[in-house]
């Protein structure tokens, strides 16, 4: 085989070689590349949920039609602080206006029972004819008789100053509580707080005179 017919061999074979590639190479160019989906997806990179379907329109219509009613009317109006009764002193309990509760009592009233009492108070108070002062003054015809007037006792100021006479209402008042009747009284006793005890030692009292006093009716 000549050089001539060699070369003729391998042009064609180039010739059809370059066919060959360069169709293909042609082809490929036309189609274009298509989108690569990665093989590994990153943390985070997925696409957000879906944001989720609105309240039911009814429910959410419902909701704000109560938010607009106005509170229980019982629960918006302000509470009126409830009236608390005033609780009464020992010495208004028993004596009421001016003693009048316990003078009340009186038309009813034990002189025995009083004596009774009156016990609690002999410590202090002599409550004979005559007999000289204790503690305190002696309560001989202390019904009627003018404040601070016992001889032989000094009173405190206080009751000095009172002025008048023992009247029912006054020892009502006095008995029951003394500091509440004299404020500054020497008095030490706190007082008897039962009214029915408070009018028989009144009763009491009222007989232990020259001429006792009579009780009102």
């Amino acid at each position: 085989m000549d050089s001539f017919e060699f070369t003729k061999i391998a042009g064609a074979v180039l010739t059809a070689l370059l066919v060959i590639f360069g169709t293909k190479t042609f082809i490929e160019s036309r189609q274009g590349h298509s989108d690569a989906k990665p093989g590994y997806t990153l943390p985070g990179s997925e696409p957000a949920a879906e944001a989720k379907a609105p309240a039911d329109s009814k429910t959410a219509d419902a909701k704000t039609a109560d938010a607009s009613k106005p509170a229980d009317a019982k629960a918006t109006e302000p509470k009126s602080a409830e009236a608390k009764p005033v609780e009464a002193t020992p010495a208004d309990a028993a004596t009421g206006a001016g003693g009048a509760d316990v003078v009340a009592l009186l038309a009813k009233a034990s002189a025995d029972n009083g004596k009774t009492v009156f016990s609690k108070c002999k410590a202090c108070h002599n409550v004979e004819k005559g007999k000289a002062k204790l503690i305190g003054p002696n309560l001989w015809g202390i019904v009627d008789r003018p404040k601070a007037s016992a001889e032989g006792f000094e009173y405190s100021p206080a009751l000095k100053a009172k002025g008048g006479n023992w009247t029912f209402a006054d020892l009502a008042t006095f008995i029951t509580k003394p500091s509440a009747y004299v404020a500054g009284t020497k008095m030490v006793f706190t007082g008897i707080s039962n009214r029915g005890d408070v009018a028989d030692v009144i009763a009491y009292l009222a007989a232990q005179a020259d001429t006792p006093v009579a009780l009102p009716k």
